[in-house]
């Protein structure tokens, strides 16, 4: 039936004409439903498709909002936005990398290298660059095998293609219940269901697997959680790997800002037969370089290089060849060393300058988690931020569902110049210290 269209209509009008204001609370589930004369499954639906328009926020413990702003008319997380400050998209791109990187690539303008370079290549890549990417990937104890890597466009494209092999439209994948957006793109476009797992300040709980209805297998951020910032301790990756094991099942770990810790393993060093490590070059070295790396369990190589040839998910040989020789002769790995300092001095200054509010981070993460104070909601501060011209994320783009959007939002370091971040950051921090009827437009 469509009366819950209808009376989502009716609320919308009063969005639309003011009679509900930006910020207004609408009333619990339970008593719109006593007042309207509908049944709760009713009144659900309502306030879901509400949500669904843009017109209002969920969040958890505080009820159901009318958004203060307009929702974004791309995906969270998708392009670059027009902000004059963007603290929404990692872009770690340092001033003398482009030079750094342009001199590596005088061999692929020879027309002999270049004919080669634009030849097609499978999900195999070369033997090269297999050899070269082991050896550049390889971090604390952990090396992969030459034999187990695979090569994408791109990271995003790398993950889509370890959740196409691993799972089958229909069935469920289990997420964190704070994850990467890009993950919730892909799930629907595959038609894969995501299960939100509950985590703690150490990251994904064992017991949450262990309850789960059943998953075909389970995405993971353990180093530099994204969002979060939170880096898994050791005693916990032990026990999830237990987990695996008893569930039979397969972790997809994601490890595009693992060069920052390189002193970290991935899981895949203590499960291999169960781990699927992706990773990229867009954060290593820029966005604009595309090469995504899959790194899999032994047996199964030919499964996911049928995923990537069957998805046109492979990588272009121009962009290889360039990542093998940045890679074999040291360009990659220099670029690499100054963006691990370069994101220590941002979280110092971030420290800094947020002093004295709840912010969590590694410090060796290009991004930090703050928890706004009250009586600030995260889209009524994304949208006072935006009247400053500073571009940040609400928890909203990274929950999977509603009910697991806290009061927060995260902040990417990485793309401005550092003084431009020290005054950004400034400038939030004053605008979370007032109240928010004081923040209107100026």
């Amino acid at each position: 039936m469509d009366d819950y269209r209808a009376l989502a209509d009716d609320l919308a009008a009063d969005i639309a004409a003011g009679r509900l204001p930006p910020g207004e609370r609408l009333p619990p589930l339970r008593r719109f439903a006593r007042d309207r004369g509908i049944a709760g499954s009713t009144a659900a639906r309502v306030y879901r498709e509400l949500g669904r328009r843009g017109l209002t926020v969920g969040e958890v413990g505080r009820g159901t909002f009318v958004r203060a702003a307009a929702p974004a008319a791309e995906p969270a997380l998708a392009e670059p936005g027009g902000a004059r400050v963007d603290l929404e998209l990692n872009f770690p791109v340092l001033p003398g990398h482009p030079a750094l990187l342009a001199k590596s690539l005088g061999h692929l303008l020879r027309p002999d290298a270049l004919a080669g370079a634009l030849r097609p290549v499978g999900a195999t890549g070369t033997a090269v660059a297999r050899r070269t990417a082991a050896v550049h990937l390889a971090r604390g104890d952990w090396a992969p095998d030459p034999g187990q890597l695979l090569f994408a466009g791109n990271g995003r494209q790398a993950l889509a293609a370890a959740i196409a092999a691993l799972v089958p439209s229909g069935e469920r994948l289990g997420v964190e219940a704070l994850t990467y957006p890009v993950v919730k793109g892909i799930a629907a476009r595959l038609g894969v269901t995501l299960v939100p797992l509950a985590m703690d300040e150490h990251g994904l709980t064992p017991e949450a697997l262990r309850s789960a209805p059943p998953l075909r297998a389970v995405y993971l951020q353990p180093a530099l959680h994204n969002p979060l910032g939170r880096t898994m301790p050791a005693r916990r990756r032990a026990e999830l790997v237990a987990v695996l094991r008893e569930l039979d099942l397969h972790a997809i770990e994601d490890a595009i800002y693992g060069f920052l810790r390189d002193d970290l393993s991935p899981l895949a060093a203590l499960v291999p037969e169960r781990t699927v490590v992706v990773d990229s070059l867009s954060k290593r070295l820029a966005p604009g370089l595309s090469l995504g790396f899959l790194t899999v369990p032994a047996d199964s190589a030919p499964d996911f290089a049928a995923a990537l040839r069957t998805g046109t998910w492979t990588a272009a040989g121009f962009a290889l060849d360039a990542a093998t020789r940045w890679m074999a002769d040291g360009t990659a790995a220099a670029a690499e060393a100054e963006k691990r300092g370069d994101a220590a001095a941002r979280q110092r200054i971030a420290a800094e300058r947020l002093a004295g509010f709840r912010v969590q981070a590694d410090p060796q993460a290009y991004h930090c988690w703050w928890e706004l104070p009250d009586p600030w909601r995260a889209d009524t501060f994304v949208a006072a931020a935006a009247r400053r011209g500073i571009a940040v994320t609400p928890s909203g783009a990274f929950a999977v569902g509603p009910a697991h959007a806290p009061n927060a939002v995260r902040l990417a370091l990485a793309s401005p110049p550092v003084d431009v971040l020290a005054e950004a950051l400034d400038v939030l921090a004053g605008l979370a210290r007032r109240e928010p009827e004081d923040t209107g437009a100026e």
